[in-house]
């Protein structure tokens, strides 16, 4: 059985609190709903804000939805290192002892002292789909994506299991470019899984 699973590129982007929300557009801002993203509840906001490193800033980086409890800049190594800015490869949430740097808002600025990483890749499986292709959460598997002329195999791809998450693998730029993708490309679970 084919163990197939659509792969999304995760570009640059920002989840905020309230607090930094109100502080960098405006006092009672809410985030502008633009699109809905493949997992449930998540979307894309017309806000934007820029990232300052200590080398340089990347001005227009999309905030997502909803507000969280922590901040977390989610970057490209490439990023980081135009930034100036230490992105530990981390999985979500996973914060503790990451990168530092400044957002800036058309209303105001904040300074975090943690939050900057390089998301970890990752596959989202919701349990039937888990079970079938024979994985758990919280297992490392490698990843065969077939493209054109760069076909790649990731390896140390975190499985996350959730009855609310849609089955999608997610890589960043740097590693969707390494490997061609596009869009539309599908990755295959591969055997030799690790945990």
């Amino acid at each position: 059985m084919e163990k197939k699973v659509l792969v999304e590129t995760s570009a640059r982007h920002v989840h905020l609190t309230e607090e930094q929300i109100e502080i960098l557009f405006g006092k009672g801002a809410k985030l502008t709903h633009k699109k809905d993203l493949s997992q449930p509840g998540q979307f894309a906001c017309e806000e934007r804000v820029t990232v300052v490193g200590e080398k340089k800033s990347i001005p227009n980086v999309i905030v997502l939805g909803p507000a969280r409890a922590q901040t977390q800049v989610e970057v490209s190594l490439t990023d980081a290192r135009s930034l100036g800015v230490v992105a530990p490869i981390r999985e979500s949430g996973n914060l503790a002892g990451s990168g530092a740097c400044k957002l800036v808002g058309p209303c105001g600025e904040v300074e975090i002292s943690e939050g900057v990483i390089a998301a970890k890749r990752h596959i989202h499986l919701d349990p039937a789909t888990a079970e079938k292709f024979g994985v758990a959460d919280k297992q490392n598997v490698f990843v065969k994506i077939e493209t054109a002329e760069r076909t790649t195999i990731f390896g140390d791809v975190a499985v996350r299991v959730s009855p609310n998450y849609v089955p999608a693998m997610h890589i960043d730029t740097d590693e969707a470019n390494a490997a061609g993708v596009c869009g539309g490309e599908y990755g295959e679970i591969l055997p030799c899984s690790k945990n």
